[in-house]
């Protein structure tokens, strides 16, 4: 297996078992809060959105929880997916490193979200839900939400981030295909839209907002419950069948550990589940960085604060202990739509404050030119998303090759960029501009955050 461009694992090796790195933090993740009193959040107040089944997974302390057969047979359908040896970027760099990349493109919507979108449509089923809301930026949470109720005949209904939705029409036509209806947020269809189409007409959306909109449907709906594609606990606990697979992947290509882990960071699922199996061994004492990448024009774990904030804009979730630029924050239509959420995931903000994990943001030049190195070489076009890690990976290869040192690199490729061609486009003709959010409009967003005190 040394010498092979691709690792598999056959199907009975796919994970029975998603590993909960709750009791293996090395301290106690802050607790949630309730929106209106400001009183500790219990299970009760979570039931409006989600199955019992869920809220037990967000609060669990067992480090590792079944996966379900009916999972386990839809994941099947591309799952374990092929961990790749990169030698063809690695000969364009001429780099010491050995570089892999873990890809989850292979999945039915082209992304790593089915991953959590499965589990979570089967447990809404199994507690008699009928349909489920939610929000998408990019469109990759939307579709794999609309594939997953497909498969457990569920009704869903997709809140898109009006910039995104207008910019990547063909994951909107993949939400129709798989049976679901989409709408770009703000609509005039709820309060919370209504609100902010008042004081902005023109308004391109965030996530906060489509949060708030698709959280507003579930509780106005008996039948309805609320899905969230990244963030919470029992999200991140979900994918982290792509980190234990690659742990696999790595001993079978003779790797006794890799140096560098990197991954993208929008909310933190695709990263948390990538590098989550990993923690263990670091914290024992293994030399492994954890590196989380985000864009300058979002850059929540390089310039937000650590603190309790809403989940969206509209304060209809619980606070949570996060890194934050603030619920009011609205960032740039930059093409990388699923990077564009004003907070982080509580474990994942953790861990990145306590130092176990490292932060850094790009512009977005420099992402698209790693990208399309990256697509000559390897043959994969990378989501935008993805995009940003590929270009820290080839930061750090670049910088073995200065020193002359053999690390083992390994990227979280969450997704393909088959639907993002248009941004591909702007970027071959000159079109895309840097952005670096200002400093002062950050501080703006973060003045207005609640004071909360636990």
């Amino acid at each position: 297996m040394k010498d092979s461009y691709k690792i598999f694992l056959s199907e009975q090796e796919m994970p029975q078992q998603w590993y909960n790195i709750q009791p293996d933090l090395p301290r106690p993740m802050p607790p949630y809060i309730h929106p209106v009193t400001h009183k500790l959040l219990g299970p009760e107040d979570m039931a409006p959105i989600f199955p019992m089944e869920l809220i037990k997974q967000e609060v669990s302390q067992e480090r590792w929880i079944e996966i379900p057969d009916d999972v386990r047979r839809i994941l099947r359908l591309w799952r374990p997916s092929p961990l790749h040896r990169a030698r063809r970027l690695e000969a364009e760099l001429k780099t010491p490193a050995r570089i892999y990349y873990k890809n989850e493109s292979v999945s039915p919507p082209g992304s790593h979200k089915p991953n959590t979108a499965v589990a979570q449509a089967y447990y809404n089923k199994q507690a008699g839900v009928r349909r489920l809301t939610t929000e998408t930026g990019a469109g990759q949470w939307g579709s794999a939400l609309s594939f997953a109720c497909s498969c457990f005949d569920l009704e869903c209904r997709v809140y898109m981030v009006k910039v995104s939705y207008f910019q990547k029409p063909y994951r909107r036509s993949l939400i129709h295909i798989w049976g679901a209806e989409v709408f770009p947020s703000p609509t005039d269809m709820t309060n919370s839209g209504r609100a902010i189409l008042a004081q902005d007409p023109d308004s391109s959306g965030s996530l906060g907002i489509a949060i708030s909109e698709a959280v507003e449907d579930a509780v106005q709906h008996e039948d309805t419950k609320y899905s969230l594609g990244s963030v919470l606990n029992h999200v991140l606990l979900h994918q982290t069948v792509v980190g234990l697979e690659t742990e696999k992947q790595l001993a079978l290509a003779g790797e006794k550990k890799p140096d560098i882990l990197v991954g993208c960071v929008g909310g933190g699922s695709n990263f948390a589940g990538f590098a989550f199996p990993f923690v263990p061994r670091k914290l024992k004492g293994e030399d492994i960085r954890i590196i989380a990448v985000e864009p300058t024009s979002c850059p929540t774990l390089t310039k937000g604060q650590y603190t309790y904030d809403f989940g969206d804009t509209a304060g209809l979730t619980p606070l949570i202990m996060m890194y934050t630029l603030g619920h009011s924050f609205v960032p740039p239509g930059i093409h990388a739509g699923g990077l564009r959420y004003h907070g982080d995931a509580p474990l994942l903000s953790l861990l990145v404050h306590d130092k176990i994990m490292e932060a850094r943001a790009y512009p977005q030049t420099p992402v698209f030119e790693s990208a399309i190195t990256f697509a000559r070489t390897e043959g994969i076009i990378p989501a935008p998303e993805t995009a940003h890690c590929v270009h820290a990976a080839i930061d750090e290869a670049l910088q073995c090759k200065a020193t002359g040192e053999e690390k083992c690199i390994v990227i979280a490729f969450s997704g393909h960029g088959h639907f993002d061609l248009t941004a591909y486009d702007a970027f071959l003709g000159g079109k895309l501009e840097d952005y670096v959010y200002p400093d002062e409009k950050i501080h703006e967003a973060i003045a207005g955050i609640p004071k909360v005190t636990v």
